[in-house]
């Protein structure tokens, strides 16, 4: 065997193997296409953690506020008898019959209220994100009602009216009340859930805080009542309502009141199955004031009446959250 054909036999061992590397390789490529599916471990894949969620709620709130009187164009003169002390209405001219002296005037104004404290249901429903790598943060958007809650009174403004001369009108009353109140609040809050790790664990007690503000809404209606008919004797009065027989009969007066309201919760969740999550709640929900007005018969004038002040509404809530 010489040279030539030692090296013609290498070639064509050499190209014997390319042929069967290609055919191999080919049969592998082969495979992978009709049989999809196939999963590689990738060790840098992980949870961040990162979800949505949805949520909805319901239960009872008690709302509670101080009363404020917020009339101070009723205004009041009396005279008084020197030797009884007894107080009389001045006259329409607004002079003394004779023999009694000039007393005063005293203002509706600064007689007192009772507080508000009543029961009513409360809903709501969010929307939200679990921050990723961050997972026990969640933001959320919220909206929350608060279902008609009642104050009814009689007498509304009731107390000791001191008059300007340093006599006390004692257990002056005046008005009756009846009204509802209904308050809508859209919220952006922050949460944090006590758990460690990336995921929430199933069958167990995750406490949560959470805090933020929002937009309220508050609806009243109220219906007045001259009761103790010391009302109606005020001409200004008069375009509140309508007169019979000397006696106003107030208008039916619907007011709503924007604020912003401070929101705070606290409560915990408990996990049923994969992203679906009991949650068991309270809330403190913060207004400033809401205002009681009455209104003209076309809802042109306006009279502040009295007002809700520091309102709170205290609600305790049973909820579904979803997070995927």
């Amino acid at each position: 065997m010489n040279f030539y054909d030692i090296m013609y036999g290498m070639r064509k061992g050499i190209l014997s193997f390319i042929v069967a590397s290609v055919a191999l390789n080919s049969g592998a490529a082969l495979a992978n296409w009709q049989y999809s599916g196939e999963y590689t471990y990738d060790m840098y894949a992980y949870d961040n953690g990162g979800r949505a969620s949805v949520s909805i709620r319901g239960g009872a709130t008690y709302a509670m506020s101080k009363m404020g009187n917020d009339v101070g164009s009723v205004v009041y003169s009396y005279c008084v008898d020197p030797v009884t002390g007894e107080l009389y209405a001045t006259e329409s001219d607004g002079s003394c019959a004779s023999g009694l002296d000039y007393a005063g005037t005293g203002s509706l104004g600064s007689l007192g209220m009772s507080d508000l404290g009543e029961i009513a249901f409360s809903g709501g429903a969010s929307i939200g994100w679990i921050l990723p790598d961050h997972p026990q943060w969640r933001l959320e958007l919220g909206w929350d009602h608060f279902s008609e809650v009642d104050y009814n009174e009689t007498p509304l403004f009731h107390g000791d009216m001191k008059l300007s001369g340093g006599a006390v009108y004692d257990n002056f009353a005046a008005a009756s009340v009846q009204s509802t109140m209904s308050t809508d609040i859209i919220s952006v809050m922050a949460f944090y859930d006590f758990f460690d790790g990336y995921v929430k664990p199933l069958r167990t007690m995750i406490p949560y805080i959470g805090i933020g503000f929002g937009y309220a809404d508050t609806k009243t209606v109220m219906n007045i009542a001259d009761l103790y008919g010391n009302l109606s004797d005020f001409e200004d009065l008069t375009n509140f309502g309508e007169l019979d027989g000397g006696v106003i009969h107030f208008y039916k007066s619907t007011t709503n009141t924007s604020n912003i309201a401070g929101v705070a919760a606290l409560g915990f969740s408990y996990g049923l199955i994969d992203n679906l999550f009991l949650d068991f709640g309270a809330r403190v929900s913060y207004l400033p004031r809401v205002k009681y007005r009455l209104t003209n018969a076309d809802d042109t004038r306006h009279l502040d009446w009295f007002s809700a002040k520091n309102l709170i509404y205290a609600n305790v809530m049973v909820g579904v959250r979803l997070e995927f």
